[in-house]
């Protein structure tokens, strides 16, 4: 079921708590730098020095990391002034929490999601914590951005053997699949909604695996979830909310630039 979407009172992300930053969530796409900029406000720099940026990428090899990097780096610099440092992670591989001991922002690139996923599995409680602790701001691009959630859809096409999504969407999977992940959002998340159809998946594992809560992202889109779990939608296109419905179906409301929504329940 859809609802229209309601207009929300456009809003100013708050600030976030001595605790915890706010985490930023990207639906993909290269054409906006300035989805990228509030979490670079977020991750300052110490003393007034260029914020240093990691960039998780996990490598495919042959290159493919340091052209994925070179990506990034372009991105990020034209969106604000920074120092983007990769950390390559080989598929296969597992993340060193210990990259974000000199860094001021975090940012999870894209890629294959089961990937990311099997790289994290090792921190998934610990990173968030150190996080936390020092006040690095997480930023998820697409695979980076399904990874944030607790229960993180990695991929898949299928459900039950029926098509949902197109299956060049699948990351190398066939029936939808749902693992752990970073916690970081309340919500499961999905990226490419708009450009590759990826929201009727979320739906399907919404409701296959009773989740809670769950947000589509379009391309050039940033979610930016303030510590009080406020959700702030900025960028081209638009967030898209899943939430179970009491018959049984889902409530399905869009959410564009200038428009905020609540994490928690309604």
């Amino acid at each position: 079921m859809n609802e229209p979407s309601k207009p929300s009172e456009p809003s100013t992300p708050t600030e976030p708590s001595p605790l915890r930053p706010s985490t930023f969530l990207i639906g993909g796409g290269w054409a906006t730098p300035v989805v990228y900029e509030p979490f670079l406000r977020a991750a300052g720099g110490s003393a007034g020095a260029v914020p240093r940026i990691a960039c998780v990428i996990v490598d495919e090899g042959e290159g493919d990391g340091e052209r994925q990097f070179a990506r990034y780096d372009a991105a990020l610099r034209s969106a604000a002034d920074c120092a983007p440092v990769p950390v390559l992670v080989p598929i296969g591989g597992r993340f060193d929490v210990e990259a974000v001991s000199d860094v001021d922002g975090l940012l999870v690139c894209g890629g294959l999601t089961p990937a990311y996923q099997d790289a994290f599995a090792g921190c998934l409680d610990r990173l968030p914590r150190l996080l936390a602790e020092r006040r690095v701001p997480y930023a998820g691009f697409s695979a980076g951005a399904a990874l944030a959630a607790r229960s993180a859809v990695v991929g898949g096409w299928l459900l039950d053997g029926v098509a949902v999504c197109p299956e060049d969407t699948a990351e190398d999977l066939d029936e939808i699949a749902v693992r752990e992940g970073l916690g970081l959002v309340s919500f499961a998340v999905d990226a490419h909604a708009a450009q590759w159809g990826t929201l009727p998946r979320l739906i399907a594992a919404v409701t296959r695996h009773r989740l809670s809560h769950g947000v589509a992202l379009d391309e050039n889109t940033l979610v930016e979830v303030a510590a009080d779990g406020r959700a702030h939608v900025s960028g081209l296109g638009r967030a898209h909310s899943v939430r179970p419905a009491a018959d049984g179906g889902v409530l399905v409301r869009s959410y564009g630039a200038g428009e905020s929504f609540p994490t928690a329940g309604v």
